[in-house]
């Protein structure tokens, strides 16, 4: 149950809450739970049986996949503000595809799936919202499949550079390990690794630890191995 109240004020304020009546949200927040977790904590393994979505407040939260031969694939990473694991409201899954890990120290909202699929049968208007919120994770599965279908690993890589700078100013903060950009990206982080050092050498992109900078954005676009 929820009782702070700027906890229930950010719940109250995303696009999947802020339409319901007051009784109806007010069902939510004695229904939903104040989550804690420190860095590397797991808030679900791949498999659990899936009855709650969740909202971010603060930190990041890392979903990966296992795939069958065994690797370990990125599948998103969840910032502030973010809803995830809600497309499973529809999906008829029991389990979570995923598991979810704490890259830093994260706070955030549980939510009881079924009593909020219930609420969606009684206010279908906040239907059309879910389905906007789709739509654009569409869109980023569709990028993320534009770059693995680039036959050049430097090519996947330099796309991804391009893509990840804070507001095009050149910055880029690698949020997660570089194993998990790799798999990402469909390679082996040695390779990954290898491709950067090319691109350091190269005079494209400066690094440290897991900052870079990029130092002629024209010339990364048009990098070519």
């Amino acid at each position: 149950m929820l009782t702070d109240s700027s906890t229930l004020d950010a719940l109250r304020q995303h696009h999947l809450f802020d339409k319901l009546p007051n009784s109806a949200f007010q069902e939510v927040g004695n229904l939903a739970n104040y989550r804690r977790l420190d860095s590397s904590d797991m808030l679900f393994h791949q498999g659990d049986l899936a009855d709650r979505f969740y909202l971010l407040l603060e930190g990041q939260i890392v979903l990966t996949r296992v795939l069958p031969e065994g690797n370990e694939k990125l599948v998103e990473v969840i910032r502030p503000g973010q809803i995830f694991v809600e497309s499973l409201l529809f999906s008829g899954a029991r389990h979570y595809p995923v598991t979810a890990s704490a890259m830093k120290p994260s706070s955030l909202i549980s939510i009881d799936s079924a009593h909020y699929r219930r609420l969606l049968e009684v206010q279908p208007s906040i239907c059309l919202d879910l389905l906007a919120s789709f739509s654009i994770r569409l869109h980023q599965r569709l990028n993320e499949i534009d770059t693995l279908t680039l036959a050049n690993a430097s090519r996947r890589v330099v796309r991804f550079l391009c893509q990840e700078q804070e507001d095009g100013n050149g910055q880029i903060k690698l949020s997660v390990p570089k194993r998990l950009i790799a798999s990402q990206l469909g390679m082996q982080p040695e390779t990954f690794s290898r491709i950067l050092h090319r691109l350091i050498d190269a005079g494209l992109i400066a690094m440290e630890r897991r900052n870079i900078r990029v130092l002629n954005n024209l010339s990364l676009a048009n990098y070519s191995e």
